[in-house]
């Protein structure tokens, strides 16, 4: 993209509050929409998000912060989208101005419940965006640790490499290294699954098992997710490059990992709603579950840690007898 592009960050969460963090090492103006009017206000005065990341700085100066869903979007060339999967199509809801002609990234890590597609898919078949002006950003990434300035990677997938090496661009600093892939799809439905493979990782770690059962898991999860991608969108990659085994490696073991949290709770005895009820952030990896099962059906893919963790978060089977089943299928 030759000419500038303002960009805008939507959603206001930890994910949201790292992505404008990283963008104003670059940029003077970010375009920032969150519906809290509250944490609107307490950003303007304090110069960080009251509710996420508090120990993120986000200037104030550098932000064009706004409630309105519609006016970000007619203000702004590029979307990024942080907002939760499970919460996108209520807030697309509200739009009514067309999005059709803007370039849309996405920094979302699952699957739209309501139409059981990837972020990107959803963008292009529901609201008519080309392919070619569709992106995704991945990790490894924790928010909280680009909160705290350590070294991180990003990942910038699309199918218009120009498009791909801005927003790279915009996004890289002395501790942001970023990378560009064409492997839009992969690299998406890769973001989707290492949040199933993590909550595999805490159901195991809440029911007792070690780190050289952790180590087999996620030995088996890299090759699962490689033959389930392959049968949804088949193109040369390599499974073991930082966004596919470095994204599902660090989502796995990380104490920052939500879905990891989400799963050591069911596997030490909470029910799954009481699980969520009490997780202040939301598990993506507990939304893609349900489609990642659904497409593996469809697909006839080989994958015994998605159909573990299906049963036992949505056919209420027990954790320990689902693993024990599990450890006699992984090598």
């Amino acid at each position: 993209m030759s000419e500038q592009k303002k960009i805008a960050v939507l959603g206001g969460g930890s994910w949201a509050t790292a992505i404008v963090k990283m963008l104003s090492e670059n940029k003077d103006t970010i375009g920032w929409y969150m519906r809290n009017e509250q944490a609107i206000e307490h950003i303007k005065e304090n110069d960080h998000n009251p509710n996420y990341l508090q120990s993120a700085d986000v200037y104030a100066r550098q932000l064009d912060l706004s409630s309105d869903i519609n006016y970000t979007i007619d203000n702004y060339d590029v979307l990024i989208f942080a907002i939760p999967s499970a919460f996108l199509t209520s807030e697309l809801k509200k739009l009514t101005t067309s999005i059709e002609n803007k370039i849309i990234f996405s920094a979302i890590k699952g699957i739209v419940p309501e139409t059981g597609l990837i972020i990107g898919e959803h963008f292009n078949k529901e609201y008519n965006i080309p392919l070619k002006n569709i992106g995704v950003i991945t990790g490894p990434c924790h928010a909280e640790e680009v909160a705290m300035e350590r070294l991180s990677y990003l990942t910038i997938a699309c199918q218009d490499e120009e498009k791909a090496i801005y927003i790279s661009n915009a996004l890289k600093s002395w501790y942001i290294k970023t990378k560009i892939s064409d492997d839009i799809i992969g690299t998406e439905y890769a973001a989707m699954l290492k949040n199933i493979y993590a909550v595999a990782a805490g159901i195991a770690h809440g029911l007792g098992y070690g780190d050289n059962f952790q180590a087999v898991l996620m030995s088996n999860a890299i090759r699962e997710m490689k033959r389930f991608i392959k049968k949804v969108h088949k193109m040369k990659r390599n499974i073991n490059n930082s966004a596919y085994l470095g994204d599902l490696l660090v989502t796995g073991y990380s104490i920052f990992s939500r879905n990891r949290q989400f799963g050591n709770m069911v596997g030490k005895g909470y029910t799954v709603k009481s699980a969520q009820m009490e997780m202040s952030m939301i598990a993506e990896g507990f939304y893609a579950t349900k489609s990642a099962f659904k497409m593996k059906e469809e697909n006839e893919a080989k994958t015994p840690i998605i159909d573990t963790v299906y049963n036992i978060l949505y056919n209420h089977k027990n954790p320990k007898k689902e693993f024990k089943k599990l450890t006699d299928n992984l090598d």
